[in-house]
């Protein structure tokens, strides 16, 4: 299964997140990054920020403050790395393991953990299904760890934060008023499995053919003829 092209900087950690959105975009691009260490540029102008500011927010709080229907416990971590051991793919070990940062890890009473991606949204939406094989590779991380102690995921979900109407005025300045909706996932270890083995297949075969509507690869390929042409 292994690739006759890969390149010393082939990746063999696989990012949590791309899960979500590289798998649902084009396999070439997805290929080319995990053997080649080629990834499409991106720019997300304050999504950092943003992102930074809702996870230090919730530091230290208790999961009352995050939602009223969470079983009681806290938050422990935020911002934390997470490394797997080997994963297998139809019984056999992989070179490959996840790794990732998670926003925010709940320790609850019972000695159970959570995982809460936090999200900073324009309209207030249900993507559970889009996340849900990302929180659940966190999960399998924390209770497959490559050191340490396991640790037992009973809740994951989405903490979304939403834009609603400007706050303030010209003397004392202006803030957001944010809807808060708390979105829990349910976990689906099975479908992560699934993911994760047609993943892999992808990552470790030959290179694939683009996404017929891949911006990327469209753009490369006539910027290739535009310049073999002159």
């Amino acid at each position: 299964m292994a690739s006759s092209n890969a390149v010393g900087n082939a990746r063999e950690f696989i990012s949590p997140s791309d899960l979500t959105f590289s798998w649902g975009s084009c396999h070439r691009c997805l290929w080319l990054n995990y053997n080649h260490g080629l990834r499409t540029p991106g720019f997300m102008p304050l999504v950092g920020d943003l992102a930074n500011m809702q996870e230090n927010y919730f530091a230290a709080k208790t999961t009352a403050d995050i939602a009223p229907v969470l079983p009681e416990g806290k938050v422990a971590d935020l911002g934390g790395w997470v490394k797997s051991s080997f994963i297998n793919v139809n019984g056999a070990a992989t070179k490959y393991a996840i790794r990732g940062k998670y926003d925010l890890l709940i320790e609850f009473a019972d000695g159970t953990y959570g995982i809460i991606d936090c999200k900073f949204q324009a309209k207030d939406s249900d993507k559970t299904d889009l996340y849900q094989p990302q929180l659940e590779a966190y999960a399998f991380a924390l209770e497959n760890p490559a050191s340490g102690a396991p640790k037992k995921v009973s809740l994951m979900g989405l903490l979304v934060w939403s834009l609603l109407e400007p706050a303030g005025d010209v003397t004392k300045g202006f803030g957001l008023k944010l809807k808060h909706t708390w979105r829990p996932i349910e976990r689906n270890p099975a479908a992560l499995a699934s993911r994760l083995t047609d993943f892999i297949t992808v990552v470790s075969s030959d290179m694939p053919a683009a996404k017929d509507n891949c911006d990327m690869c469209n753009y490369l390929n006539q910027r290739r003829q535009f310049i073999g042409a002159q």
